[in-house]
């Protein structure tokens, strides 16, 4: 968050590496955003990762960009963008869409009782 913070506190942003769209970048930040969301929210552990935890990683996500979008009112050179909170929200969904699949993965390999490890 504290990244998001100081990339939307800039007044002169530069282009993306690779010729990314701003979308993108978006997509993709969030997308981090709602994987250490979700991890955060299940307790740092695999068997904490539950539809519970994604619904509040997608909501927290969404709620914070939802907020850059306002902050970014307030600084020279931007200005907020609902296109760019739906790319916010879509990489947050996917990051911990992606969180979850990985985790019920985990959890069919796992010997009974070890669920909880």
């Amino acid at each position: 968050m504290i990244a998001i913070f100081a990339a939307s506190s800039m007044t002169d942003v530069p282009d993306l590496p690779g010729g990314l769209s701003n979308y993108t970048g978006h997509f993709i930040g969030y997308g981090m955003l709602g994987v250490f969301a979700i991890r955060a929210f299940a307790g740092a552990a695999w068997a904490g990762v539950t539809r519970a935890a994604a619904m509040r990683a997608v909501a927290l996500s969404a709620a914070y960009g939802a907020t850059d979008e306002v902050h970014q009112m307030f600084v020279a050179n931007r200005m907020p963008d609902v296109a760019d909170w739906v790319a916010d929200v879509l990489g947050a969904a996917v990051g911990v869409v992606a969180v979850l699949v990985i985790a019920r993965a985990i959890a069919r390999r796992r010997p009974a009782g070890t669920r909880g490890v």
